[in-house]
Formats: C-alpha cells, structure tokens, sequence
C-alpha cells in the first residue's frame, strides 16, 4: 500500500512517528519457527526438506526433481516465446559484460628474497535462492548467478518455490541462460537450511545469495557463519520527497518498483503539494492496470 504524507499538514515529529510505525521486522515467532526449520532439515536431510515443502507449499517434490532433470529444462525452453527467450539472452549479455569489468586478478613480487601478493581464488560452489511465490524473478536468477560464473564458480545451484508443483518456465530458461549446474524446486527457510547444510541431494554451499521473504531471510542471517550470505535483504522500503517539479508517472513508477515483493513493504511519498499527491495516486491506479 502507497502511502502518502502531505508535508504541510504534519509537524516533523509527527512524521517521523508514522514514520517509524512501520513494520518492525523479524517476529520471535519467526524466529522460533525458522530456528525449528534449520534443525529439521540439519538432521533429517531431504526428507525433512520434501515434508516441509509439502507442509508449507502444498506439493511434495519427487526425488527425480532433485535436482531437476535436462528435460524440464528443454521443456520450459517451448513453453516461454522465442522474443521472451532474446530478451533474456540480451539482460544476460549486459549482465556480464557490466561484471566482466570487476574482475581482479591476483598479484605477486619478490623483495628481499621474500614473496609477497595477493591471491583471488573463486568459490567452489554457490547457491541461487529466487522467490517464485506470489511473483516470480528472473532478473534475480540473472544477477546473481551470472556475476558468479563471471568470478568463476565451479558450480551454481538454483533452488526455488514450484507453484502448484511446476517453477515457471521463465525461471528455468533464465537459469540455464544463467549458467546454473542444479535447480531444486524447493523453497523457503527449508531451501536455505539446505544449501547450507547439505543433504543427500542437495549439495552444501559456500555461500548463498538471493533475495526472499521474512522467513528467508532470517533463515539467511541464522546461517551466516556455516556458510557466507550476500546480505540480509529486509522488506522492500523507499521513500520519494518530491514537490510540484516532479513528474507524477516518474514519481508513481518509483513507488512501484518497491511495492511488489513481500507485502509489508513500506512505500510512501512526502510532498508539500496536494496537486503532486493527487496526481501521483490517479498515476498509481493507471500505471497498475497495465501491470500483468
């Protein structure tokens, strides 16, 4: 939900407490619950996995779709649209090239009979964690899976929620394009309980990146230290201060792009101006009816 705060209308320190009134974060319910999670898939390995799948997603994957097999990855491949596919292929190129350019390479001298330098060694094997609930990501598969193959990863593994028992088909595609060696269509704090610690299908990771909901990424931040994260991606927060220069179709889409991931986003506009406000707001309502 946009919210939208008329400067003239509040004192600053009543702003700032709407302000701080939004959603504090972590519960110790979910805490308590994805500590729980950890130490079932810890040790219970993949059954533990396949049940709370079935428990929280409603679909128990079958053990040959652990990982995923080539063919689920050639059938995706038919079912998203060739100019789809370019597109992809094109955000894959732009990706990489971008990355290419940030790639450090070790160094060496010799002084006083003694050899100094610094060396840049790859990780061996890193997980992929993409949301495929409520919306799916392909841009998320994109830019975490291929900067890593860029810094020369041994090996990449994707896990992800199936919907219904089937990961959308651009996921798949995007993940190949990507470079991903294993895809598990498995989600949730259980899915980075399994990457962390392995289980008999799932390989331990060096690390995991990715972003998720509060479950994952409290998941994420419990097991730091068993294996490296990127960073704790908490719910989705921005806040536009504009006034009557701004754009309203500018403003709107930036509000937008924060507003679509977990549901207990904060996303809000300050302004001085009720023109502004207004004409933001009939910009919301148009720019979301043509969102698929």
């Amino acid at each position: 939900m946009v919210q939208v705060y008329y400067a003239a209308e509040l004192s600053l320190p009543e702003l700032l407490s709407r302000l701080r009134r939004r959603d504090p974060g972590t519960s110790s319910t979910v805490e308590a619950s994805v500590r729980s999670i950890l130490e079932e898939v810890r040790t219970g390995g993949d059954e533990a996995v396949l049940a709370l799948t079935e428990r929280f997603d409603g679909y128990r994957p079958a053990l040959d779709e652990m990982p995923l097999p080539a063919a689920a990855i050639a059938e995706a491949y038919q079912r998203v649209p060739e100019a789809e596919i370019e597109v992809l292929r094109a955000a894959a190129e732009n990706i990489r090239t971008f990355h290419q350019q940030q790639v450090r390479h070790s160094w060496w001298y010799e002084k006083g009979g003694v050899r100094l330098g610094l060396r840049f060694q790859p990780l061996h094997r890193v997980g992929v964690y993409a949301p495929g609930g409520e919306a799916i990501y392909p841009s998320t598969v994109l830019m975490t899976a291929i900067p890593a193959r860029v810094a020369g990863v041994e090996e990449i593994l994707l896990c992800t929620p199936a919907r219904g028992g089937r990961i959308h088909p651009l996921l798949l595609v995007a993940a190949d394009i990507a470079g991903v060696k294993k895809i598990f269509p498995v989600g949730g704090a259980q899915a980075i309980a399994a990457m962390a610690y392995g289980t008999e299908r799932v390989p331990a990771v060096d690390k995991i990146v990715g972003p998720g909901n509060v479950y994952v990424a409290t998941a994420k931040r419990m097991v730091f230290g068993q294996v490296g994260i990127d960073m704790i991606a908490g719910p989705s927060e921005i806040l536009v201060i504009a006034d009557d220069s701004a754009t309203p179709a500018f403003v709107a889409a930036d509000l937008l792009s924060q507003a679509e991931h977990t549901g207990n986003e904060f996303v809000a506009l300050l302004t001085p101006s009720r023109t502004l406000g207004e004409a933001v707001q009939a910009e919301l309502e148009r720019q979301l009816s043509t969102l698929q």
